[in-house]
């Protein structure tokens, strides 16, 4: 598991140096974060008092050649359409973010790096919960 996706929480957990995670990014090839991630963590850093220092040391994690920020497109919003659907079926629904995170994700077929179990639902979705590469 070379190439990855992160959550919103995984890079949070990099910031504070949490367990495992900065050992898993420092070994993955290819770390993607998709848009709504980098606008979750904007909003995070919004009108805090390390709002400065929070955004730059973003900027030096995104300059690396590994780190790439991944745009939708008409193929991710069918796996977001898809996804909905089969959660709304089973009544288990996620945030909608964590949707575009999930079709993002299984668009560049690569593991979602996160936290968050409820991701678990979602069929199809390579999972990295635990563990490393």
């Amino acid at each position: 598991m070379k190439r990855i996706m992160i959550d919103t929480n995984i890079y949070t957990s990099f910031k504070r140096n949490d367990a495992f995670v900065p050992e898993i990014l420092r070994r993955a090839e290819f770390i993607g974060i998709p848009i709504v991630v980098l606008g979750e963590l904007l909003c995070g850093f919004k009108g805090g008092s390390k709002e400065r220092k929070n955004r730059e040391e973003l900027e030096q994690f995104l300059d690396s050649p590994r780190v790439h920020i991944i745009q939708m497109d008409e193929e991710t919003a069918d796996f977001y359409a898809n996804i909905f659907w089969d959660l709304k079926k089973k009544g288990t629904p996620i945030p909608t973010n964590d949707i575009w995170v999930a079709a993002s994700t299984m668009r560049h077929g690569v593991h979602l790096f996160t936290h968050d179990r409820h991701f678990e639902n979602i069929d199809g979705l390579l999972l990295l919960l635990e563990g490393g590469i």
